[in-house]
């Protein structure tokens, strides 16, 4: 029997982005809009561009694909986001190997798109995300709420094909989801037991900053590549600082 996909893409606030992503993807057999409750016209405008929209409330990254999993109808399943964009190469990829008998699991590449412009380096570059999915072989770690982990049971595959990814139009857009983030990966450390030493405030960065810029190469992308080897260098400070002020938060036996 052919198998068919679904394609789950979860939104909060993407009036400007749903349509096109729906039209590049509406090469599946259902496409399925799971919505943390919008304000915008994000509900009406993936309804016209032909989307089964279910609305569910955000609770985490982990949590909310979770639920996505249940909800298409066929036995395949790929998660795009509503700031990306498919090719045809890459559907025809897709269509091609959920015909087989194994992988359950495929990556994907993604091609980032930072502030106008390809970011080839510095960690950005292939950016392999497990999206595509057999639905009754995966679920997510519920310890990690962001950067979320597909847990599979059974091999996985990389595909060949980009997913394009127009993920930070500003800085300001960047800083604001670093600033997020942070305090997500915080307290992920924090119930992991990490506790940051004096020199982790210095030492941390500093290797954040060393990694991105000179292993991966970001010197590669000129002044884009400085500067976001730069910014993730802080934030990873900003990440400890804020691992700090949960123990001392808690040490003096206040909530977390």
């Amino acid at each position: 029997m052919k198998q068919r996909l679904s394609v789950v893409v979860l939104t909060r606030n993407e009036e400007d982005n749903i349509a096109d992503c729906l039209k590049s993807v509406a090469w599946a057999d259902e496409l399925i809009v799971l919505d943390s409750f919008s304000d915008d016209r994000t509900v009406e405008v993936a309804r016209e561009n032909g989307a089964r929209v279910v609305q569910h409330p955000f609770e985490n990254w982990a949590v909310q694909r979770d639920y996505g999993l249940q909800l298409p109808e066929n036995e395949w399943l790929f998660f795009v986001d509503a700031d990306e964009r498919g090719t045809p190469e890459l559907a025809q990829e897709v269509l091609r190997v959920i015909q087989e008998d194994s992988p359950v699991g495929w990556w994907v590449p993604r091609r980032n798109y930072i502030w106008g412009k390809w970011i080839r380096h510095a960690g950005w570059s292939p950016d392999y995300q497990l999206r595509l999915l057999r639905r009754d072989k995966a679920r997510y770690d519920p310890t990690r709420e962001v950067h979320e982990v597909v847990i599979l049971d059974g091999e996985e595959g990389f595909l060949e094909n980009t997913l394009t990814h127009y993920n930070y139009h500003t800085v300001t857009q960047f800083l604001s989801k670093q600033d997020f983030y942070s305090s997500y990966e915080a307290d992920i450390l924090f119930k992991q037991g990490i506790r940051p030493r004096p020199y982790t405030f210095l030492l941390q960065p500093i290797r954040e900053f060393w990694r991105r810029y000179v292993k991966l190469e970001g010197y590669k992308d000129g002044g884009h590549g400085v500067l976001l080897s730069l910014l993730l260098g802080y934030y990873t400070f900003l990440t400890y600082l804020r691992l700090r002020n949960l123990v001392r938060n808690a040490d003096r036996g206040q909530v977390a």
